[in-house]
């Protein structure tokens, strides 16, 4: 990219957001003190909203976009490991899964579901060798990235020639009414049912900032934008119930 090219933030800057930061050492410092704090409770409120995007959809998207047995898998963003034990599943005993996140407190969650490799790192600066793994994934884990073009060219940096990035997110709907559906079921639904399973406290906040980042997220367009930008080929989006996006794309 060159040096003149303004990069790109996955927020917009939004007036919500200051609430939680100012600059982009404050996001990344509260953003993993929420991570870390939500994190026990982390799977039973994502189970709340999941809205049919559970395990059964995470695997199905990795496996439609070519993860496959002997692979090697980077989860990026892998948190208490949803996605990350979904691909465990595909690439089987023969291949290998690294899961990257740079909360402390989520990587603990996720080694107790599944033995896999883990590095505490960011998106943007991956300490793996160039021309690493086959198959990068993320899963909902975008809007928290505060430098997609650094993120997009680390991604094509570490995949092998051929290999694929698979980024699964939540997207603002359409229409206005299926906005405030989404909206009243993350901010209002969610915390209700949290309280009546005694989900705690710290993950109603956390629930309150991806509502927030909804919000703020940048457009599609742009997201695809940065992915070509970083020289991925084969760049594409698609679309499921309106919400769920995979943005893929492929090195050449």
């Amino acid at each position: 990219m060159n040096e003149n090219t303004p990069r790109q933030a996955a927020l917009k800057a939004d007036a919500r957001l200051t609430a939680y930061f100012a600059n982009e050492d404050e996001r990344r410092a509260v953003t993993r003190d929420l991570f870390d704090q939500a994190a026990p409770g982390y799977d039973r409120a994502e189970g709340l909203t999941a809205l049919g995007s559970g395990a059964r959809y995470r695997r199905e998207v990795l496996r439609r976009n070519g993860l496959q047995a002997g692979m090697t898998l980077l989860d990026v963003a892998a948190g208490t490991g949803l996605v990350t034990v979904a691909g465990h599943e595909l690439v089987g005993p023969t291949g290998r899964v690294i899961a990257l996140d740079p909360s402390p407190g989520m990587l603990a969650e996720l080694r107790k579901k599944v033995a896999v490799e883990t590095i505490e790192a960011y998106a943007e600066s991956i300490p793996l060798p160039d021309d690493h793994v086959d198959f990068v994934s993320m899963g909902y884990a975008l809007r928290h990235v505060g430098d997609l073009d650094l993120a997009f060219s680390e991604y094509l940096r570490v995949l092998r020639p051929g290999g694929c990035v698979c980024i699964m997110e939540i997207s603002r709907p359409a229409s206005r009414l299926a906005r405030a559906l989404l909206r009243f079921h993350i901010r209002s639904i969610v915390p209700l049912l949290a309280r009546l399973t005694r989900s705690q406290a710290e993950v109603k906040r956390l629930w309150a900032y991806y509502g927030d980042t909804i919000e703020a997220a940048i457009e599609p367009e742009r997201i695809l934008d940065a992915l070509r930008r970083a020289g991925f080929a084969d760049v594409k989006c698609s679309v499921t119930l309106g919400i769920f996006r995979e943005y893929t794309g492929r090195k050449a």
